[in-house]
C-alpha cells in the first residue's frame, strides 16, 4: 500500500505575498491604500466616500491589516488607520524579478530567423 505524499510546507514568504495580492484585488481596498497615502486616517473618514456600510468598510481595512499594508491603532473611542511603509516591499521585489526579462520583439527575432541561413537537411545516402 502506497502512502499518500505529504501536502508541502507553506512558505511564509509566499503566504504573505498571496495575502498582499489578494488585498490588492479589490479596487475599493486599492482606493483606501490611495486616500491612506495622504495622511492616517479614522475609520469614519475612510468609509466617507464610498457608498457602502461602515461593517464592509471595516472587513476591508482588516483585510488590509491581515496582509500588512496598514496599522490599526486606537487612540480613545476612535480607530486610526495608518498605511504601512515598507507594506508593498515583498510584492515589488517578486515582480521586480519578472523586470530582468526584457520584452521579446518578436519582429527582430523573425528577421534574425530569416537572415540564418536555413540548415541543411541530412544526407541520407553518406555513410
Amino acid at each position: 500500500m502506497t502512502e499518500a505524499p505529504l501536502p508541502p510546507i507553506p512558505d511564509p514568504k509566499e503566504a504573505r505575498l498571496d495575502a498582499i495580492f489578494a488585498a490588492l484585488s479589490d479596487p475599493t481596498r486599492r482606493a483606501i491604500l490611495t486616500m491612506l497615502l495622504e495622511d492616517d486616517m479614522a475609520v469614519t473618514d475612510v468609509a466617507h466616500p464610498f457608498a457602502i456600510s461602515l461593517a464592509a468598510v471595516s472587513k476591508h481595512l482588516r483585510t488590509l491589516a491581515d496582509a500588512g499594508l496598514i496599522q490599526q491603532e486606537r487612540r480613545g473611542r476612535v480607530i486610526w488607520c495608518k498605511l504601512d511603509p515598507d507594506a508593498l516591499r515583498a510584492a515589488t521585489v517578486w515582480i521586480a524579478g519578472f523586470g530582468m526579462f526584457e520584452a521579446l520583439d518578436l519582429d527582430a527575432f523573425e528577421r534574425f530567423l530569416e537572415a540564418e541561413p536555413a540548415p541543411s537537411a541530412p544526407d541520407e545516402l553518406s555513410p
